[in-house]
């Protein structure tokens, strides 16, 4: 090859490459998508070279003294407020949501029927979702060799019992249950709500007219929010990572390993045999799902991504105003598979961290009870820590293990809120064919 075409090369190379960082920043200054992206490759990249500048001895003094300010306080309080904003959000976009859903059904028995679908289908997911980290677990033994150290912080919670689950599903006092975010009350209140509506005819619909007013106001509201989204991920995860640095994996390799290859295949497999059931094409199904996917992963809410998961589940999936209001809002509060694939995995390595082997009766009391505290748990950061407490009482194994895995689970949090809101949009499009809802035209086009 001459020197004139090794030159040629060059250039083209060179103007590819201006092409690509043009493209990339002019998605920057438009797309909310790659500004969030951006936003969580700098907050950890940032976070991890202060924490690892602090070890080294690099930042002392007067220095760490601002470095503290800055990321621990300043960041640490913009991640907070950011967080806390979301979590105001969820109580009031679920009730509208659910309750301009059930008014905008065709009838009762179309209530009854996508209601039943819906609740089976998640429950079933979320329970093949502990099956799979079961049996992953048992295979990898991710607490072998690893002594558990207690620590205070976390108090056991008994998981209640089938009847007192069903029991606390109706709100002595829906708004009490508002105040609280007891969200399993809230969507049974809605529900009911939503039915007396449509039941009083004409004067209900002056009421259900409202509701969709609210609902556009209250996607306003989150609209709002949403736009500090980078700024709030690059708060959230710099101080997080300053603190913690990217070795905070350390020992806990097997176990995180273990859960991100639990999610990986039932993100692979569950969703795609539930997409494919849908009589759609899973690759495309995951085009269209990449907004949603970006901003569950960076914000690690369900409950803050189910507008966003919603408008992508209308425009982008064909799934009917009608089903989607109904099964994305129930979703985000009663489908946790990513959730469930932890605290599986969870159970197994705190298990063989104090050297107590699981039988077969400890392996079904685990499947029932996490699929069980899934229901009624707010789709918000994290929380999956705290009804991992029930499985682990349940069972008779120390709750103080939670300590262990508390460091690396913003990590994981952020992947299963992914798979998480991925299937209650999977289970939307599969509701939505069985009831004629699903607009193939749609699901065709480009993503918008």
């Amino acid at each position: 090859m001459s020197e004139e075409t090794n030159k040629d090369h060059n250039q083209d190379q060179t103007q590819e490459k201006a092409g690509l960082l043009a493209t990339y920043f002019a998605s920057l200054r438009k797309d909310l998508g790659t500004q969030v992206v951006t936003a969580l490759v700098s907050g950890i990249t940032l976070g991890s070279l202060v924490k690892a500048g602090t070890d080294a001895g690099l930042i002392s003094g007067w220095g760490l003294t601002v470095t503290h300010f800055i990321f621990d306080d300043t960041m640490g309080l913009g991640g907070y407020i950011f967080v806390t904003l979301l979590k105001m959000l969820v109580v009031p976009l679920v009730l509208v949501s659910l309750v301009n859903g059930v008014c905008s059904l065709g009838g009762g028995a179309a209530l009854g029927r996508i209601a039943g679908k819906t609740f089976s289908l998640y429950l079933v997911t979320t329970a093949i979702a502990v099956v799979l980290a079961l049996t992953l677990g048992s295979l990898i033994n991710p607490g072998e060799g690893i002594n558990l150290a207690t620590a205070e912080g976390f108090a056991g919670k008994e998981a209640p019992p089938l009847v007192q689950t069903l029991k606390n599903m109706i709100p002595p006092n829906p708004f009490e249950s508002l105040s609280a975010g007891s969200m399993i009350q809230v969507i049974f209140f809605a529900l009911l709500l939503g039915m007396a509506i449509r039941a009083a005819g004409e004067k209900g619909q002056r009421i259900a007219d409202a509701f969709s007013d609210w609902n556009e106001i209250v996607m306003k509201l989150v609209g709002f929010v949403i736009a500090f989204a980078p700024i709030g991920v690059f708060c959230l995860l710099g101080s997080t990572f300053a603190v913690k640095g990217i070795g905070i994996i350390g020992n806990l390799a097997y176990y995180f390993f273990g859960v991100l290859a639990g999610l990986i295949l039932h993100f692979t497999l569950v969703h795609s045999s539930i997409v494919t059931l849908a009589r759609l094409n899973y690759v495309h199904f995951l085009r269209k799902m990449m907004r949603p996917l970006v901003f569950a992963f960076s914000t690690s809410s369900s409950g803050a991504t189910i507008p966003v998961n919603l408008d992508n589940a209308r425009k982008n999936l064909g799934v009917g105003s009608s089903v989607a209001s109904f099964t994305i809002p129930l979703g985000a509060t009663i489908n946790m598979d990513g959730t469930a694939i932890m605290q599986g995995m969870a159970t197994m390595f705190i298990a063989g961290a104090v050297g107590v082997e699981l039988g077969l009766t400890e392996y079904l009391m685990v499947i029932l009870t996490a699929t069980l505290a899934s229901i009624g748990t707010a789709g918000v950061p994290s929380v999956g820590l705290i009804t991992l407490t029930m499985v682990l009482t349940q069972i008779g194994l120390p709750v103080e293990g939670v300590a262990l895995i508390i460091g690396i689970d913003k990590l994981l949090d952020m992947t299963r809120t992914a798979v998480n809101i991925t299937g209650d949009a999977a289970i939307s499009c599969l509701v939505a064919r069985t009831e004629g809802e699903l607009d193939d035209e749609v699901f065709k086009r480009d993503p918008v």
